[in-house]
């Protein structure tokens, strides 16, 4: 109405021409629709082919909102060649100009529909989408192309349901629809289809429960034009894909002066008006009261009439602008005779609406041809009721696929309104992997539904739906939830902390103890208890042992350079020189024994010199292991980052492993050869003999250093460090303590002891 009015006061484009319009019913049923197509081609009496008794001049059919009644239409008006413009979903069979020669499409093409569509459910992450459609075959095709894009972004399908004919009064069919809907986990679903479709559905009681899912849906299934008297809001909150369109200058206005007085001879306003105000124009028994003369439209909600004009309305409304412009075009190349309307005939128009191309009031250009259509561009809109049964439709996002190679696409997610009530949306998925976990599929299954399984050690996911953890750098490790990398904590075993203060506090202590050993030696020198194992030995093996635990000092503290080179060949050393000191003295012993005897050559032998050079060339062979070992592969500050999740640990790395066990090894061997001949020589007759006292003490650090390689090689980190101080500590605790102690007894304690005499008795006797 509006299109015409526009059209009928503009004299610069029908000059002298009046169009006006009829309007029929289209029914979804070939019978009806061939029935009104009769009745309009033969006018409002009876209808007889080929007769028409109209009054005015029918030049096209502006109709078909769906496909199917297009073709129904199309089937009949073909055989007279009149155009037909159909203002519906642009359907791709009806482009075909062999089967439909005189059927136009107003409706730009919406390929890309689906595209906007999978893109929205990969915003929001949907991976489980339920579908329904109509049964017809427009909706098929826009089922199989969605079905492609969803899977080509591996979003996957819940369940697939056809509203067929009839499903309005089967019973048994619709409740086994809706238990599928209520039954699927699916969250979100889309639906699309005919208006007719959505009305015949709606007749039926729909559960409130629905209402816990997210539609999507075009607006061609149009959910606003529901009967007055059903209040249904099942779709709140769906959100729906809306062909952009430009405003239109005028409508406004022309809506909120429309009025049945206006237009006396329009029955179908008139019913409209009744219905939409619930009154009547002639008082009736029963009714609530007569229609008010100052009524308007946009008193009215959305669920009547849009304000602004929808998608469907403006390609109608262009439509008719295209068929006006198609007779200025006609008209224009013709003589004044040939431009009466009554001698016009419907199928010479074909030639001019073929080409045509112009621009609307709203400055957006129009193209009827197939080859040359523009794609569509979409806003999402978001249906939106209230308890009042008011309802609305707020623009949140929009879809242009010309924009970029995928399309532009953006959306307010702030502004959408939940049908769940909610301020999010909900999570529609299969399965569903949070972060600290990764995907891991099932057989047999859609590739949206998984299993989910905890990331290996050291991985983490900081994402949903994972398909494979990340390995943490070395310098960061994943903390307990496997969600993120923490930086790794630098450590090593420090003088503050109470391992190291303890060993560190043992080890001067030790040290202390065995000066205070050594200062009772000297002070002591000339009895008989010190003289009598070499007196020199004694202060060698002192100096050693207190060197000893001060060495252990060196493997305490952040690891540098020169602590690393100089820690292990200190700590060999030093225990080679007590070790040798130690063979020294049981050497001495036997000597000692053997030299009482008479003629015995064993006395040349117990001077300084031979124990001395004992010690000296025990010492020089590990000094040259060391020097080796040094030179060729030495010990280096490294970075363990492997032993422990949560700390970098400092350490010193051996360099080469076959030295460092030699070294170790060759202590050992003076170790074992110490023990074998104190051993030997424990029970010899002497009463300052210390063979026993030396046997025990290289039991006790054969023993320690036995269990301390596996115990070092079991450990981990800067306990390895604090296994090799506590076997430096103990062994040299082992030799200070069975054979100084004792002497310290004798000489603090028992002076009395410390004399000549019972050795003399003993040698006596």
């Amino acid at each position: 109405m509006f299109a015409i009015e526009e059209i009928n006061r503009n004299s610069n484009l029908l000059p002298n021409i009046t169009l006006g319009f009829h309007i029929y019913n289209a029914y979804a049923n070939d019978e009806r629709t061939l029935e009104s197509s009769l009745m309009w081609l033969s006018g409002q009496g009876q209808t007889i082919p080929n007769y028409s008794c109209e009054k005015g001049k029918s030049v096209v059919v502006i109709g078909g909102a769906t496909s199917d009644l297009t073709v129904s239409m199309g089937s009949l008006l073909e055989l007279y060649k009149f155009p037909q413009i159909s203002y519906g979903l642009f359907d791709p069979l009806l482009s075909d100009p062999l089967q439909f020669p005189s059927v136009y499409q107003m409706a730009p093409t919406d390929t890309y529909l689906v595209l906007g569509m999978v893109r929205l459910m990969l915003h929001f992450k949907w991976n489980w989408v339920g579908l329904i459609a109509s049964d017809d075959s427009r909706s098929e095709k826009f089922l199989r192309d969605l079905q492609e894009e969803m899977t080509r972004n591996d979003v996957c399908v819940a369940f697939t349901e056809k509203i067929i004919s009839g499903q309005k009064g089967d019973i048994g069919v619709y409740n086994y629809f809706i238990m599928n809907i209520l039954m699927s986990t699916a969250k979100v679903i889309v639906i699309y289809g005919n208006t007719n479709s959505l009305l015949s559905w709606m007749f039926t009681k729909i559960p409130y429960v629905i209402v816990t899912r997210v539609w999507i849906t075009s607006s061609h299934w149009d959910i606003a034009k529901k009967p007055s008297y059903i209040y249904f809001n099942n779709f709140h909150g769906a959100l729906i894909f809306s062909d952009q369109t430009s405003k239109i200058p005028g409508f406004k206005h022309f809506l909120k002066t429309i009025h049945p007085a206006k237009y006396p001879e329009d029955t179908f306003l008139k019913k409209f008006w009744e219905i939409a105000f619930e009154c009547t124009y002639e008082q009736r028994e029963g009714d609530e009261g007569l229609c008010s003369a100052n009524a308007s439209l946009d008193t009215l909600r959305l669920s009547y009439l849009d304000i602004s004009m929808s998608d469907q309305s403006y390609t109608v409304y262009t439509a008719v602008y295209a068929v006006a412009w198609a007779l200025h075009k006609m008209f224009s190349v013709r003589s004044e005779k040939e431009s009466n309307i009554l001698g016009f005939h419907p199928w010479k128009l074909h030639a001019f609406l073929k080409n045509i191309h112009f621009n609307n009031s709203a400055g957006k250009q129009v193209v009827l041809d197939a080859k040359n259509k523009s794609m569509a561009k979409y806003d999402i809109l978001n249906y939106v009721t209230f308890r009042n049964d008011t309802e609305v439709l707020v623009k949140v996002g929009e879809f242009i696929p010309q924009a970029t190679d995928g399309g532009e696409f953006t959306i307010q997610e702030k502004a959408v309104v939940w049908g769940t009530r909610h301020r999010k949306p909900l999570l529609s998925r299969c399965s569903s992997c949070g972060p600290g976990f990764q995907k891991k599929s099932q057989e047999g299954k859609a590739v949206c539904c998984y299993d989910c399984v905890p990331c290996a050690d050291r991985h983490i996911s900081n994402q949903t739906d994972t398909n494979q953890c990340v390995k943490c750098p070395g310098d960061q490790y994943p903390n307990k939830e496997r969600n993120q990398c923490l930086p790794k904590v630098v450590t090593f075993l420090a003088y503050e902390e109470p391992l190291g203060m303890a060993l560190a506090s043992t080890a001067a202590c030790l040290s202390l103890l065995t000066a205070l050993v050594l200062w009772v030696f000297v002070k002591h020198k000339n009895t008989p208890i010190v003289r009598a194992n070499n007196r020199d030995l004694s202060y060698i093996l002192l100096i050693s042992l207190f060197f000893c635990f001060l060495c252990s000092l060196l493997f305490i503290g952040q690891p540098t350079a020169m602590n690393c080179l100089l820690r292990q060949a200190t700590f060999a050393v030093m225990f080679t020189v007590a070790l040798s000191s130690v063979l020294a003295k049981t050497i001495i012993v036997v000597l000692a024994f053997r030299a009482t005897r008479p003629g015995s050559r064993s006395r040349k032998w117990m001077g300084t010199r031979a124990p001395i050079s004992v010690v000296l060339f025990c010492t020089l062979i590990q000094v040259l292991l060391c020097a080796i070992w040094l030179l060729l592969s030495p010990p280096f500050p490294e970075a363990d980052i492997h032993s422990d999740h949560e700390h970098n640990i400092l350490g010193c790395n051996e360099g080469s492993l076959i030295a460092f066990y030699f070294v170790l090894g060759y202590m050992g061997v003076l170790a074992l050869g110490s023990f074998t001949v104190a051993f030997l020589a424990r029970n010899l007759p002497d009463t300052f003999n210390e063979a026993k006292f030396i046997t025990f003490s290289m039991l006790v650090f054969c023993s320690v250093w036995v269990s301390f390689l596996p115990t070092y090689h079991s450990t981990k980190g800067k306990m390895m460090v604090a296994v090799e101080i506590f076997c430096i500590l103990s062994s040299s605790t082992g030799l200070l303590s069975c054979i100084f102690i004792p002497k310290c007894y004798v000489i603090l304690l028992q002076p009395h002891r410390n004399t000549k005499k019972p050795f003399k008795d003993n040698s006596s006797s």
